[in-house]
């Protein structure tokens, strides 16, 4: 426990303040990566048709998109962003590695999706490790704790 709250205080004092608003891009980008997986429904359904496992793809979609949707938000907004950011990291981990993959590095049909989940993934770790820095909601309740 020592140890983390040392790394937790360089990170703290080391986080340059860039770094804040490509978080807050970050968490907005989520949040509308989530907007669009609710409104594709039709693409969801075929995915749950298809699949014999359809309560397990159901609950699947209902956690890609509540995770999305409110951890997108508390990244943007650097509320509880590492704890945001963890349950994040399944979702971008398996687009990633099991998803996007097999369409292949730079292809032209998916759009670069493959790239885009790689790079969330890069900036979820970053931010994993420096955590909501001084524009957040964080930084602000721990100056103003009798607000």
């Amino acid at each position: 426990m020592e140890t983390s709250g040392k790394i937790q205080h360089w990170a703290d004092t080391h986080h340059p303040s860039w770094l804040d608003f490509i978080r807050i891009a970050l968490g907005l980008f989520i949040l509308y990566k989530g907007i669009l997986f609710i409104s594709n429904t039709g693409a969801l359904l075929e995915i749950m048709k298809n699949s014999e496992l359809q309560f397990f793809n159901l609950a699947l979609a209902h956690y890609v998109a509540f995770a999305h949707l409110v951890g997108g938000l508390l990244i943007a907004l650097g509320l509880v962003t590492r704890f945001a950011i963890i349950f994040q990291l399944p979702i971008l981990f398996v687009a990633v590695f099991f998803v996007n993959i097999e369409q292949g590095f730079l292809s032209v049909s998916n759009n670069l999706e493959f790239e885009l989940s790689l790079i969330v993934l890069l900036l979820l770790f970053v931010f994993l490790f420096y955590g909501s820095g001084r524009v957040s909601l964080d930084y602000w309740m721990k100056k103003h704790p009798n607000w």
